[in-house]
């Protein structure tokens, strides 16, 4: 699939690993479409590229419809990349009681929820596309986590989110097949996030020394780089990579 001159929405795309794959499929030609809840930031980032944004709560339905239905006013919708969610850190019984019910289901709600519910409709769209090469006609990346697989103290909510996403991948890529869809999705380990570079110097230098290598945080252009490799080879299918410096987490 060529990127140049298609439509793609990336969600949480104002900021992190969602601006840099949005700079980097508009890098590539790509009209870009910034779905966020971050209005000043996300405007920003699509004025900086020549894209669109627009306020999408990825949980509401009436939200993801409004974005799918601009992406296509930039062009043949080709590509979602779910970046959007949230990282709640609480434990199952704390000292303060049991973890918040409110707060698991919100973490659900955005990263699990949230990610099938503009796959749903940005497929239904792809699905009218004039077919490409191999009658491909979209390709959607969902973004899981390394807490899939190593979650940590404090994170249930999370790693329960984030697995969610791993285990729809391969029948969501199944399902879609017939559609000339393909679904991935990115496990990435400890990125430079907003929320990483927040933390003291001491607490990043030591995060990064914990991966094997290369011993640093990941960078997300990094991310964005596997992204486009996963957009332009047509056999990436169904899968979930770890994007993590070989790093498997330990319990804190």
């Amino acid at each position: 699939m060529h990127i140049a001159q298609q439509a793609f929405i990336v969600t949480g795309g104002a900021s992190g690993l969602g601006a840099a794959t949005a700079r980097r499929l508009a890098a590539a030609g790509g009209k870009v479409l910034i779905a966020d809840v971050q209005d000043e930031a996300g405007q920003a980032v699509a004025q900086e590229l020549g894209g669109r944004y627009v306020h999408c709560n990825v949980t509401r339905e009436i939200d993801a419809q409004a974005a799918v239905a601009q992406a296509l006013e930039l062009g043949p919708l080709r590509g979602l990349v779910n970046c959007a969610g949230v990282a709640p850190a609480t434990r199952t019984l704390g000292k303060e009681g049991p973890h918040p019910l409110d707060s698991f289901a919100r973490a659900v709600n955005v990263n699990l929820i949230g990610s099938f519910n503009m796959a749903r409709l940005a497929a239904a769209a792809m699905a009218k596309q004039e077919a490409l090469a191999d009658g491909e006609r979209g390709v959607i990346v969902h973004t899981a986590s390394v807490a899939a697989y190593d979650g940590q103290i404090g994170q249930t909510a999370y790693a329960a989110s984030k697995a969610g996403i791993v285990g729809m991948t391969l029948p969501m890529a199944r399902d879609l097949a017939r559609n000339g869809i393909r679904v991935m999705t990115i496990a990435p380990g400890i990125f430079e996030t907003p929320m990483l570079m927040g933390m003291p110097e001491a607490v990043r230098l030591a995060l990064g020394a914990a991966v094997p290598f290369p011993s640093r945080l990941g960078r997300p252009d990094e991310f964005a780089q596997l992204v486009e490799a996963i957009v332009t080879n047509p056999m990436l299918n169904g899968e979930t990579i770890r994007l993590d410096g070989a790093i498997r987490m330990q319990p804190k």
